[in-house]
This record gives structure tokens, C-alpha cells and sequence, in this order.
């Protein structure tokens, strides 16, 4: 076990989360903007995709889930395609075998554990397929649709904070399992599908475009059902956002789908391009 992860073991995640969170809402002038300018310079952000510039922000918080100028991230063909939900990097994807999930070598979880309801919901995905996206702290931290859909559910899974980059992801079994997250469940005409938005060290929120009833560092897990009421949304429109790094991970049920041959772990994303075929039925 590297340094870096044996000492997130024994940090206070939620502690620290808080402490950042208070900062990175702050909207005095100084503390904003000298946050801001380092965190550009320090993870070298891209500022020319953003519809404003770094000194038109309220606070570090608006900053990081910057919006996108308009034509910054043109969309796949949905008709065909599934839809990259993120900027970010490919951790792991492939198949989800006897309701299990790679996460790294040597490494897998299982989806009930990530869904985190307690039902039998993860059993429509086993022998489906899966991707987990990581959106470091340069990207884009808006969350997308990647298909359409109408919204059936939601669970809020309170957890640790663990960092989600690749060497945690090495070095800390059931991860994704482990960490606070946000399961967010689908039905489309590729049938159920799920986003699953999960938190990470620093994490100072998780948000959704509808309205919610779960706030970060909660101690208790927060399911909403929405038999005839849910969300119906578009392929590429915004379902959510982090403030500060994180995760998703896509879920599709079996013979749905098929990833795109040229994709694997470690390939860089972009909101809006196609990541997998729509299988025809």
C-alpha cells in the first residue's frame, strides 16, 4: 500500500470535506479569487471552453461547476449511440459477470453494493455492462445524460470519502462500493440504465437538476421513488453536478448495448461523444 492511500485510512474525510466545502462557497473577493487563480494554475484548467471568464465567478464553488459556452461539447448522434455522461478518464469497462464489477487489477465490487438499496434492482444488470468514468479536478464537473430517460428512482448512500484516482482505486477494495454516492436509476428505450454518481476526499456536494432531499455527509441513506412524477430527460442534458473531484458509473442491462472497440481504461473522455452502439432489439 502506497503512502497516499494509507494515510487517507486515517485523515478525517468528512471533516476536511466540510472545511474546504466552507471555503470553496466563500465569496469574498480575496479568498475566491486566489482560489480560483491557483487551482487554474496548479491542475493547468482549460478556461476556453467556459462561457465565462476566471474573473467572473462568485465563488470557488461556482468556478468548479462551470458551465460550458454554447457548441463546446457537441453531442453524438443519440439515435445511434450511448453518450459520454463527463469529461474524465476511463478507469475501467467491460462486462458485469455474476453481478460483479472490475475496479481495478486484482480488484472488483459488486453492483448491489454500489446501488446500495437493499433490493433486487442490481439483478437486471448482471451480464450487462458497465463504465467508470474519472473526472479529475481540471475537468468539466457537470454531469450529462447518456441516453434518454425518465427517472424511476433514487438512493443516496452515505460512506466514506476516499480519493477516487487510479491509485486509490489500486489500493482500496470496493471503493466505489465504499465511498458516498448518489445512485440514480432510468428506464429508456434501451430499457434500465443507471448513473451512479459517487463522492471522493474533498467532495463537498453532490447535486441533482430536480429537486432532492439528501445533502452531503448525511448519516443515513435517502431513497426517492417516482412511480409517475420522475424527471423525463434528454441524452446530453444535465442531470447533476460535483463540487470538487469525483466519479460515475454507468450502468446498462444485457443486450443493450456494446461498448465501442476502440475504447479501455485509460482513454480520455469528452462530454457528448459516443462511448457505446444502441443494439437494436
Amino acid at each position: 500500500m502506497n503512502a497516499f492511500v494509507a494515510l487517507q485510512h486515517i485523515l478525517p474525510q468528512h471533516a476536511l470535506s466540510r472545511l474546504a466545502g466552507s471555503f470553496a462557497a466563500s465569496r469574498k473577493p480575496w479568498l475566491r479569487d486566489m482560489l480560483i487563480s491557483r487551482f487554474i494554475k496548479a491542475f493547468d484548467v482549460d478556461m476556453r471552453d467556459a462561457a465565462r471568464g476566471e474573473g467572473d465567478f462568485a465563488s470557488f464553488n461556482d468556478f468548479f461547476t462551470r458551465e460550458l459556452r454554447p457548441g463546446a461539447r457537441p453531442l453524438a448522434d443519440a439515435g445511434q449511440f450511448i453518450l459520454s455522461p463527463a469529461d474524465g478518464t476511463i478507469s475501467q469497462l467491460g462486462e458485469i459477470t455474476g453481478g460483479r464489477m472490475l475496479q481495478a487489477k486484482g480488484r472488483d465490487y459488486t453492483v448491489a453494493e454500489l446501488l446500495g438499496d437493499g433490493g433486487e434492482e442490481w439483478r437486471r444488470f448482471d451480464g450487462g455492462h458497465f463504465m467508470t468514468i474519472y473526472l479529475s479536478p481540471r475537468d468539466y464537473h457537470r454531469v450529462h445524460m447518456p441516453a434518454a430517460g425518465v427517472l424511476k428512482s433514487t438512493t443516496y448512500v452515505p460512506g466514506k470519502l476516499y480519493s477516487v484516482n487510479l491509485a486509490t482505486a489500486a489500493g482500496v477494495d470496493r471503493l466505489f462500493a465504499r465511498n458516498e454516492r448518489l445512485a440514480c436509476l432510468f428506464d429508456g428505450e434501451d430499457g434500465a440504465f443507471a448513473s451512479v454518481m459517487v463522492g471522493a476526499m474533498i467532495v463537498a456536494g453532490i447535486d441533482t437538476v430536480w429537486p432532492n432531499r439528501f445533502h452531503t455527509h448525511m448519516k443515513q441513506p435517502v431513497r426517492d421513488d417516482f412511480e409517475t412524477a420522475g424527471p423525463s430527460l434528454k441524452a446530453g442534458d444535465e442531470m447533476g453536478r460535483f463540487y470538487l473531484g469525483s466519479t460515475v458509473v454507468l450502468l446498462f442491462e444485457p443486450g443493450r448495448i456494446a461498448w465501442l472497440e476502440n475504447l479501455k481504461a485509460g482513454d480520455t473522455l469528452r462530454m457528448g461523444q459516443a462511448i457505446a452502439t444502441r443494439l437494436r432489439a
